[in-house]
């Protein structure tokens, strides 16, 4: 990711567009939801899109924005990850083994 984005003068876009553009990439997921498996059909003149496309722009984004603030995406999943199988480990029912 870093690669391909110190290539350009540019560089990554700042943490506030950052925020904006992941915002809006969850919202275009949110209507792709909605058009599958919801009560929203698509337009006839909508762009046909996918779930799968959407999630790709969302973890493509949220990859600038860690590496723009200089955040290890890998150690930030850890730590969330941690706090779930602490703090969640009881929260739901577990399947039969």
């Amino acid at each position: 990711m870093d690669d391909y984005i110190s290539q350009f003068k540019e560089g990554y876009f700042s943490p506030l567009a950052l925020m904006a553009r992941i915002t809006e990439e969850v919202g275009e997921l949110a209507r792709e939801v909605n058009h599958y498996h919801g009560e929203k059909p698509k337009k006839a003149t909508e762009k046909e899109k996918t779930i799968e496309e959407e999630l790709g722009d969302i973890v493509f984004v949220l990859a600038c924005f860690a590496n723009s603030l200089d955040i290890d995406l890998s150690g930030a999943f850890d730590i969330a990850i941690k706090k779930i199988e602490t703090r969640d480990k009881d929260r739901w029912t577990r399947k039969d083994q």
